[in-house]
């Protein structure tokens, strides 16, 4: 690719990124708020110490959660455009749509399905503050790792494939990949904890909102830059243009 067919799906990335955080805006807005407030209502409701907001409740959960999300789908958009730059043509003989589709699929279970097995979400008032910075390290590390060993499992596929197939080579891959991330999950350390009061209904609904946010986040920068790409990479030929023009005037 060139330097402006990738700035063009840079932008398109981003732009995708930023339709697919309205969806995923709303869902957390839905399934997630309200679960968050009840999880702020056990912590007042257990704490001793009162602290007054600098920023109000209700601002965090309107303009504060919109600005959040929507930052992060175009943060996130961008960076994925690359990471697709670089993956058309050299993960199969796959379509500019059905690549990015694989790219969110990957992206959801490497980049956040992995961590979040070994360190899902919690809620305010889950969790010791004073071991906040180590928490959000051990995160941090286990979607690095997650990240590394998909890539690492593609090109292991992409080495197997002459030998075994594209079929037992895919197998292969995925099972090395599962059987890395078990020994990940081993070797780290565990981090428990959840208040013994707590409800654990409450904790697995939050959960399942916060999964739920970055499934239809995915789903749909999947969906919408697939069609922006395609329109990129396989232009419509210039006689056809033409006759869509001629038709329409």
């Amino acid at each position: 690719m060139n330097s402006l067919t990738v700035r063009a799906l840079l932008v398109r990335g981003m732009l995708a990124g930023l339709a697919a955080g309205v969806p995923a805006l709303l869902v957390s807005y839905v399934l997630g708020e309200p679960r968050i407030d009840a999880a702020i209502a056990f912590e007042e409701a257990h704490s001793h110490e009162h602290e007054m907001e600098v920023v109000g409740r209700g601002l965090q959960s309107t303009a504060g959660l919109a600005t959040g999300v929507l930052v992060y789908g175009v943060a996130l958009g961008g960076i994925a455009a690359l990471a697709f730059c670089f993956a058309l043509g050299r993960i199969g003989r796959f379509g500019a749509r059905a690549t990015a589709l694989l790219l969110s699929g990957a992206a959801l279970v490497a980049g956040y399905v992995v961590p979040f097995l070994k360190y899902p979400a919690n809620p305010p008032s889950v969790g010791d503050p004073d071991t906040i910075g180590k928490r959000t390290a051990l995160y941090f590390l286990m979607m690095l790792l997650g990240l590394l060993l998909a890539v690492a499992a593609t090109l292991l596929g992409r080495r197997l494939a002459p030998k075994l197939g594209k079929w037992y080579a895919t197998v292969a891959a995925v099972a090395a990949f599962v059987a890395a991330v078990g020994l990940a999950y081993a070797f780290l350390p565990a981090v428990n904890e959840v208040p013994a009061d707590f409800s654990a209904t409450l904790l697995w609904q939050f959960r399942l909102s916060a999964l739920a946010v970055q499934l239809v986040l995915w789903t749909a920068f999947g969906l919408v830059f697939g069609q922006l790409a395609e329109r990129v990479v396989t232009p419509r030929p210039a006689a056809e243009r033409a006759g869509a023009v001629s038709v329409a005037s």
